[in-house]
């Protein structure tokens, strides 16, 4: 059956530092014929509350959220770190509570971007242009909670003008980690100077990944110490051109 309506959901941290990245995906939706439904009283999926311990916060706005998208269409979203942590951490929050039932729906129902586009829809190339050359980050949460790698590899191959090169250790993480960035300060520093360091090395002039929270946490490190890189969210890139 054809999709013609999703549910958008935006995470925190693109409502509130990236809020170009959310419209673009409008544009990208817009472009494919879907109709995007957004509900303005969405909210934080708890995500950063269940990982810093707080169950009873987190089940608050996990059960919000749950009750924000009760419509049965597809919700997608620009991040693979906060609908992994749905699909996998509500288990644990609401298994036989009241909100067990629209848990589990929710569960089936909620995907990443660029997995909704290729394994959903079947897009591949949506007549992008960006001519540059960029280097792709694998987010630990994409890679290990939700389980994404081709997808946005596939994506980007068809954008025309852009030239792909993979950096060396790929699949280790930039240091951001949540509040892990706060406590361990010193430790993420060092993890994003590798990474960042790992991004320069192949000449790419953009760091993409399909987390803001990642590129956020980048571009803080090559901000601070000047470095000749740019980081982009794939959504970004993917809209360029249309």
């Amino acid at each position: 059956m054809k999709i013609k309506e999703i549910d958008l959901f935006i995470p925190c941290f693109i409502d509130q530092v990236y809020p170009d990245t959310a419209m673009n995906m409008v544009k990208i939706f817009k472009k494919l014929g879907i109709k995007v439904h957004y509900n303005p009283n969405q909210t934080c999926c708890g995500q950063m509350a269940f990982n810093g311990g707080f169950w009873d916060d987190a089940k608050k706005l996990g059960g919000k959220f749950i009750e924000s998208f009760d419509n049965k269409r597809p919700v997608v979203g620009a991040t693979a770190s906060c609908t992994g942590y749905v699909r996998n951490s509500y288990n644990e929050l609401f298994h036989n509570t009241s909100y067990h039932l629209e848990s589990k729906a929710l569960q089936k129902n909620i995907y990443e971007f660029t997995d909704f586009l290729v394994n959903v829809l079947g897009v591949t190339d949506l007549g992008s242009t960006f001519e540059h050359k960029v280097t792709y980050h694998d987010s630990c949460a994409a890679q290990r909670e939700y389980g994404i790698k081709n997808e946005p590899r596939e994506l980007l191959s068809h954008v025309k003008g852009l030239e792909l090169v993979e950096m060396k250790d790929t699949h280790v993480c930039c240091g951001f980690g949540g509040t892990f960035s706060v406590k361990f300060e010193g430790i993420s520093t060092a993890m994003a100077d590798q990474k960042v360091q790992n991004a320069l090395d192949t000449g790419a002039e953009y760091i993409v990944s399909t987390d803001s929270s990642c590129l956020m946490h980048q571009q803080g490190y090559i901000n601070k110490n000047n470095k000749p890189i740019k980081t982009i969210h794939i959504v970004d890139v993917l809209a360029s051109g249309i």
